[in-house]
């Protein structure tokens, strides 16, 4: 079995639509095996509750977790420490001004319990391809112009999918994320997707929900009825 994308796989640009297995029908988190990370591929599959999740030595792997862990408008939880940074303006904030850089970082960040990272050198080529095309954001943390903490994620509608985040000084990320968060919520996003639980990430406001109940909320907010998808390649909202 090939490792990480298939190199025969067709590409599917932007404007094309991939139909993978409905994750309601499979009682595991992994829905799909193969394919690659080519951007209609990757937006077809945050469009079916769906991401890519493997690691450097595994096939390309198709997941949607059961449950899922999100924060909705109003949930998100700022410690008065956090308040106090924030106003005392430590770090820099800033939105998309060095994707690149946030997602290499993100790789590259020592992360206990973990042998290695899922970030791999196709997974940067592909969301770094995603942000060209408009998708994919990020938010940084910059401490005397240098770059200490961020995080990146998919918009689609009144979604956003978190991706992951890294810290090189205290609460840099926490920063970041709360920072983004709030002009998420600001512009009328429904929710940010954590998918799966971390206590870091429920500290920050993340509740569970049933992968059903996700796909619900994923599809009201897209405008997509799940039962609508062409298996030709595209979303009917008729």
């Amino acid at each position: 079995m090939t490792i990480g994308p298939d190199p025969e796989f067709p590409y599917i640009t932007d404007s094309d639509r991939y139909a993978f297995p409905l994750p309601e029908n499979w009682g595991d988190s992994i829905i799909a095996v193969g394919g690659n990370l080519s951007p209609g591929m990757l937006l077809s599959a945050y469009e079916q509750g769906i991401f890519p999740w493997y690691n450097a030595e595994d096939p390309l792997l198709w997941q949607s977790p059961d449950p899922r862990l999100i924060i909705y408008p109003g949930g998100l939880h700022v410690s008065q420490s956090m308040k106090k940074l924030l106003r005392q303006k430590k770090y820099e904030i800033s939105f998309d001004r060095d994707f690149p850089a946030v997602i290499r970082a993100c790789s590259e960040i020592e992360r206990p319990g973990q042998g290695g990272t899922w970030i791999t050198k196709d997974i940067i080529e592909g969301y770094t391809e995603l942000h060209r095309l408009g998708y994919a954001h990020s938010a940084e943390a910059r401490l005397e112009g240098r770059l200490a903490g961020g995080c990146y994620g998919i918009r689609l509608g009144r979604c956003f999918f978190g991706e992951s985040m890294f810290s090189k000084k205290p609460n840099a990320s926490k920063a970041a994320f709360i920072s983004l968060a709030r002009r998420l919520f600001e512009d009328d996003i429904a929710f940010i997707d954590c998918q799966v639980h971390t206590d870091h990430l429920e500290s920050l406001g993340g509740v569970e929900i049933s992968r059903s109940a996700y796909l619900k909320l994923l599809y009201g907010n897209l405008g997509i009825r799940e039962e609508h998808w062409d298996r030709r390649g595209s979303w009917d909202n008729e």
